[in-house]
């Protein structure tokens, strides 16, 4: 990709409603543009960083045997009727008169949908365990949306719902749950903790939450529940068990803030500069800054490497622009990038340097060797 026909806009100063760090930096380093109060757009580089995120939860999620469906973000209010939660949520679930004159809502969370699913389409304890889950936007009308995309009233969640026949089965898929939540959250970079939470609206009878440990105090990323048999009771979701019994399913949810691991990211990976993304959800791996295209030997030398790059399927954006080499180091630093190949002067003595973005480090490398130092770096750093 080159930069000169990307659509990355980078500026020096942030909005004057940001507070926090990754706020800031989304916004200077152009990855989302506000829409309105809590609604943003994501910018191609922000898009790019959120679709590896929820491809890494896709991938950890479907070794576990999870499966993926896809629910309506539209929701009928009757499902929740039967919950007794619709008056629960207050102000926060957005509701409407459908032209049929039917309440419908806009799905902060999908309890009800995954229930009603399940008890039409699951009768036997032959078809158990099952989890099911989803990577779908959410909608909370919050009062004061706040934080960029950390709070704000559309954000893109993954939410999944088990099913089992006993308590035993539950607590099976609730430890796999948790250790795939690690996994996730370790592989996206992030430092967390986990701590017991108040289930809240979601109801159940214990529930744990993981913290990223990062500029913003209780910057909560993940949330997972043993809800027993509160839904499936109420909604009349039951199977049939081995000895010809009914019995109602016992269910655990589990949720991500796949939005929020962007923004959590961030806040545990910047410097003065701007943010240092790791590889994993990095909107580029590598990008190649030629100090001076008017000048032959870089542009040809910085055109080589990036036909190389792309030759290997290796991510790599090209700092083609006609910009002052100022402009081009700090926007290179502001958009985390995580290696930088600069193509200057040396050039002429067929050699460029390396920039390690999370090390602030230079590593002189010969021209020719760039491409199979980058592969080897990636690699060490995918097996470490």
């Amino acid at each position: 990709m080159r930069w000169s026909k990307y659509f990355m806009p980078t500026a020096k100063e942030a909005p004057k409603d940001a507070e926090t760090i990754s706020h800031k930096l989304m916004s200077r380093a152009g990855l989302i543009d506000k829409t309105a109060s809590g609604v943003y757009t994501y910018l191609p580089a922000g898009y790019r960083v959120l679709r590896k995120v929820e491809n890494i939860v896709r991938r950890e999620m479907d070794r576990t045997g999870a499966i993926e469906l896809l629910m309506p973000a539209l929701q009928p209010a009757n499902l929740w009727q039967e919950t007794g939660r619709l008056n629960k949520m207050g102000p926060e679930m957005i509701r409407f008169i459908d032209r049929h004159n039917r309440l419908m809502l806009f799905g902060p969370t999908h309890e009800e949908v995954i229930t009603d699913i399940v008890r039409k389409n699951f009768n036997s304890w032959k078809h158990l365990p099952v989890t099911l889950y989803q990577i779908q936007t959410k909608f909370r009308d919050e009062m004061r949306p706040r934080f960029g995309i950390i709070r704000s009233r559309e954000f893109l969640m993954k939410d999944a719902y088990s099913f089992d026949v006993d308590e035993q089965g539950l607590e099976l898929s609730y430890a796999r749950m948790k250790e795939t939540y690690e996994k996730i959250f370790t592989s996206c970079g992030l430092k967390f903790c986990l701590q017991q939470a108040d289930s809240g609206v979601i109801g159940g009878k214990f529930s744990e939450e993981f913290v990223a440990q990062g500029e913003c105090p209780e910057l909560e990323i993940g949330h997972i529940f043993k809800l027993g048999t509160q839904y499936s009771e109420l909604m009349r979701a039951v199977f049939v068990d081995n000895n010809g019994k009914e019995k109602p399913f016992v269910m655990g949810c589990y949720g991500i803030g796949v939005s929020r691991i962007v923004a959590a990211a961030i806040e545990g990976n910047y410097d003065e500069k701007g943010i240092q993304w790791p590889l994993s959800i990095a909107p580029f791996v590598v990008l190649i800054v030629p100090t001076n295209i008017d000048n032959t030997q870089i542009k040809e030398s910085a055109e080589k490497i990036y036909r190389q790059m792309q030759h290997k399927d290796i991510e790599v954006l090209i700092d083609d622009r006609n910009e002052s080499v100022g402009s081009k180091f700090a926007d290179g630093d502001l958009s985390g990038i995580p290696l930088q190949i600069i193509i200057g002067k040396k050039a002429c003595e067929s050699k460029g340097e390396i920039k390690i973005r999370k090390e602030n480090r230079l590593v002189e490398v010969t021209i020719d060797n760039i491409t199979g130092w980058i592969e080897d770096y990636i690699k060490q750093q995918n097996n470490g």
